[in-house]
């Protein structure tokens, strides 16, 4: 049987080295746990980044797609199909917007909201020179639009000049993004819950406050659902604990829960007013196979009630690792929103505990550069948690 050091060679041989990746080879999982070559056991409490939320290896999500396959996998946007139909559906449901345009990933959906908000302010006066707001130490994504609004200059300094008109405020600070408003401002783009940044939700007066400022200007709210949405944090979209609606919202990861799709959804006014046809466009989006994969998600979500599942249980994840925080010295302070949490990391690498973990038989991840980053999929029990605590305290 070839090992994992040999994947792990012909690997680095054959794919671009973008990513330093853990020297695991993963084979197959089962309910919140991961399995590599070797058969090693790992607790999962980083999902795929926030992705497998419904846990691996559940039969009615794989008979859905296993069903698909044998119908239909793909046809092009030329032509309607009864899965995009029906995701489009639920996901509008779900989350009070009004039109969706499915993708293939979360970066691409920050570029479509980004051409949709263009569009509008285009609309409106036939200018070309509108501006968006973005936040400081946001994260978007990796393509040129997306890494445009990314408020990370590391990220951005080897591949500028990106597209222009972006100007960037402090996140939680409604008076740094007054600052940055002007008569040509089309946008404000943030995530309702700040991910690679460090794990910082909005606080609800500043997300009230700049819809305000947005309903008075005429200014498109963007919300980044890609990573807080499809109930993580304890609503089926983090603005909706918030009593907040955007004009467009941008999903993905566990809207399909390990099948690459993403959306971004416009509400009805913005709808309305900006993308017609050709003006933009994408060969796999609505895909039958993806969108099969999204119908069947939000069906399981609702017979598992994974909402409430996620209200009632993310409260003992936080007590526990708020007694982690006073019981060692070198954890800083906790954060976050339902299974959407990060624990600062003073003194010690975080990549070491992290390793440490692995080793132990638990997967975690960071965030920024000194939080440790726990997003486990959202079936996850209290012993779970249990098990987590024991194995990462033996890694401390």
């Amino acid at each position: 049987m070839t090992c994992s050091k040999d994947y792990i060679e012909r690997a680095e041989h054959a794919v671009l080295h973008t990513y330093n990746r853990y020297q695991i080879v993963l084979e197959k999982g089962k309910g919140v746990r991961l399995y590599d070559l070797e058969g090693k056991e790992y607790l999962d409490f980083g999902a795929g980044i926030a992705v497998f939320a419904l846990g691996y290896g559940n039969e009615d999500y794989n008979q859905a797609l296993k069903d698909q396959i044998d119908k239909l996998i793909h046809t092009s946007n030329l032509f309607y199909n009864v899965p995009m139909t029906e995701a489009a559906e639920k996901l509008l449901k779900a989350s009070g917007m009004s039109k969706v345009f499915f993708t293939n990933s979360g970066t691409e959906a920050i570029e479509g909201a980004i051409k949709a908000a263009r569009k509008y302010a285009w609309l409106k006066d036939g200018s070309t020179d509108h501006e968006i707001i973005a936040m400081k130490h946001s994260f978007h994504g990796r393509s040129l639009g997306a890494l445009s609004v990314t408020g990370n200059s590391h990220y951005q300094e080897p591949f500028k000049p990106l597209i222009g008109g972006i100007r960037f405020a402090e996140f939680n600070d409604l008076e740094s993004v007054k600052a940055q408003v002007t008569e040509k401002t089309c946008a404000v783009i943030l995530e309702t819950v700040q991910g690679e940044g460090g794990i910082y939700p909005a606080q609800k007066e500043f997300l009230q406050e700049i819809r305000r400022l947005c309903d008075e200007k005429d200014i498109l709210l963007i919300l980044d659902e890609i990573q807080c949405g499809m109930g993580r944090t304890g609503s089926m979209f983090a603005y909706q604990s918030y009593g907040v609606q955007p004009d467009i919202m941008t999903t993905a990861k566990a809207l399909g829960c390990g099948v690459p799709v993403g959306a971004f959804a416009l509400n009805e006014k913005t709808a309305a007013a900006s993308l017609v046809p050709g003006d933009h466009g994408t060969t796999y989006g609505g895909n039958p196979f993806a969108c099969a994969a999204v119908s069947k998600v939000f069906d399981l979500f609702e017979e598992l009630d994974i909402v409430k599942h996620v209200q009632e249980t993310a409260p003992y994840l936080e007590e526990k690792l708020d007694q982690l925080v006073e019981k060692y010295d070198f954890l800083a302070e906790r954060r976050g929103k339902g299974f959407m949490q990060g624990v600062e990391v003073t003194v010690r690498p975080v990549g070491e505990i992290i390793q440490k973990a692995m080793d132990n038989g638990l997967i975690l991840m960071s965030a920024g550069t000194n939080v440790l980053r726990f997003v486990p999929p959202l079936v996850i029990t209290k012993a779970d948690i249990d098990e987590m605590i024991e194995k990462l305290e033996k890694s401390f």
